[in-house]
């Protein structure tokens, strides 16, 4: 299977809606108490909002032509701070491959392209952030070289 990642065009947001939806439906079944059910309206618009505001870039893998995968990315710029030093690094806001192509090279491949898109603008560092239950996804990003730097707990009372 021929996997090519690039921007996309906003013609295919719908597609890349609907792998955001089946993220969203993870998200939902594996922390109910956070996630709402329901792909909404808000949801849907939401990547339309960051590709029409030049701040996010969406990127989609095509497998064989058909899109198969995403990223929502962008840059993040944070100053100096009297706790932490100025930093600037590669975001990935979003990440999600079709259900009938996970474990097939979509997310390699995405990864990949970020690194590279990353080098270019002189970053050195990917970011992101998923939740303790997807054991999958903690799987992939651990095989793809991310380490845990920071983890957020909680305590039910």
């Amino acid at each position: 299977m021929q996997i090519n990642v690039r921007p996309a065009v906003r013609d295919e947001l719908k597609c890349v809606n609907a792998i955001r939806r089946q993220v969203n439906d993870v998200h939902v079944g594996g922390r109910p108490d956070i996630f709402c059910p329901g792909f909404t309206d808000e949801l849907r618009d939401r990547v339309y909002e960051q590709f029409d505001s030049g701040a996010y870039e969406i990127l989609v893998a095509l497998a064989d032509g058909r899109i198969a995968g995403f990223a929502v990315t962008t840059v993040v710029d944070k100053p100096r701070s009297p706790y932490n030093n100025a930093r600037r690094f590669y975001r990935v806001d979003e990440f999600g491959v079709d259900e009938s192509f996970r474990r097939k090279g979509v997310a390699t491949a995405l990864v990949a392209y970020m690194k590279t898109a990353a080098k270019e603008k002189g970053l050195d560092k990917i970011e992101l952030d998923m939740w303790e239950f997807n054991k999958g996804a903690l799987a992939f990003y651990e095989a793809a070289g991310f380490t845990t730097y920071r983890r957020y707990m909680e305590m039910d009372i």
